[in-house]
């Protein structure tokens, strides 16, 4: 039997249904698409308050921690995020326009 002494990640938050307006973009998602983004998306939002708020450096130990590298690598200094949305209308138009 395989056991790790590794850490886990504990998820504490709970699923919540709730019922949500259909977008604009023609795309059609299931509802069970849309409770799986809409989970991912509270418990993230959860997340950043909870590493953001002035106890989380009390407990360590049990909240979410945020991974910083110990050896940043120096190739990633000009790394800039990617807006995917913005990227996505991009190709959207280009599309349209030929």
């Amino acid at each position: 039997l395989y056991s790790s002494s590794a850490p886990r990640m504990v998820n504490s938050y709970k699923r919540t249904s709730s019922p949500r307006s259909p977008t604009n973009s023609g795309e059609l998602f299931t509802p069970a698409h849309e409770e799986n983004v809409r989970f991912i998306h509270d418990t993230w939002q959860c997340v950043l308050r909870d590493i953001r708020s002035p106890q989380s450096s009390e407990r360590k130990d049990r909240g979410p921690q945020e991974y910083v590298e110990k050896n940043p690598n120096p190739n990633l200094n000009s790394f800039t995020p990617v807006d995917l949305s913005d990227l996505k209308k991009r190709n959207t138009q280009d599309s349209k326009k030929s």
